[in-house]
């Protein structure tokens, strides 16, 4: 909410300020339960004037989607040094923060429903789905994937997004304990490809050739391990 003395804004400063009141509103309630008076209200300004900067509320939510996009998808951007399964733990840490700030938004957005009924917030979503899987593949330095090698990433991104919208529903996991277990289900799609693809079998021999012994994908060889039957004696 904005109080005291009003401030005529530019044009762009004014766009981006109804873009960041749309994301903060879409943020905590559903996107088609948000009214553009209520927009209006949060930033301080009347109902025409926000037409004025946008034709109407689909327009305004689109734009908030692109920045919501924009900042979602850079949650994947981590530097390419040490362990790998250090690397996307951090990665799922902030794909987290992002979902636990945006929880009923992010929820409309890959749900769908009126608000994203639109061929355009698709597209945007789109481009998401594809920076998350182009950063992985550098992260596993690979600059040409085999078909498995694809379904195997793409999947574990859709994994992921699937995962959030179910943790959403009542945070009845521990969010910790689930950004570590999606990193661990990365391993473990990633040994199963392995046994049909040798680039994946490649790959996954050298990503345990240089994770340390408290890593994520370590620690996931040894929770496995106590499942085993202990050979007779």
């Amino acid at each position: 909410m904005t109080g005291g003395i009003r401030r005529r804004m530019g044009v762009e400063e004014r766009r981006e300020q109804l873009i960041a009141v749309a994301l903060e509103l879409f943020g905590h309630r559903s996107p088609q339960d948000v009214s553009i008076d209520e927009i209006a209200e949060a930033a301080g300004i009347s109902r025409p004037l926000v037409y004025h900067y946008f034709p109407g509320k689909q327009s305004l939510y689109e734009a908030a989607v692109r920045r919501a996009a924009q900042e979602l998808a850079a949650r994947f951007k981590e530097p390419h040094e040490g362990p790998l399964g250090a690397r996307l733990l951090r990665v799922m840490e902030r794909f987290f923060d992002f979902v636990d700030d945006h929880g009923p938004g992010f929820s409309a957005l890959m749900r769908g429903g009126p608000a994203v009924n639109s061929g355009s917030t698709g597209a945007i979503i789109e481009e998401v789905r594809q920076a998350a899987y182009e950063e992985i593949l550098r992260h596993l330095e690979i600059t040409r994937a085999t078909p498995r090698v694809e379904l195997l990433v793409r999947s574990w991104v859709s994994h992921a997004e699937t995962t959030a919208l179910l943790w959403l529903d009542g945070r009845r996991v521990p969010r910790a304990e689930l950004e570590r277990q999606l990193v661990h289900e990365f391993a473990a799609m990633a040994a199963v490809a392995a046994a049909y693809d040798e680039q994946v079998a490649e790959l996954l021999r050298n990503i345990f050739a240089t994770e340390p012994v408290d890593s994520p994908f370590a620690e996931l060889v040894t929770r496995l391990a106590t499942l085993l039957p202990l050979p007779a004696p």
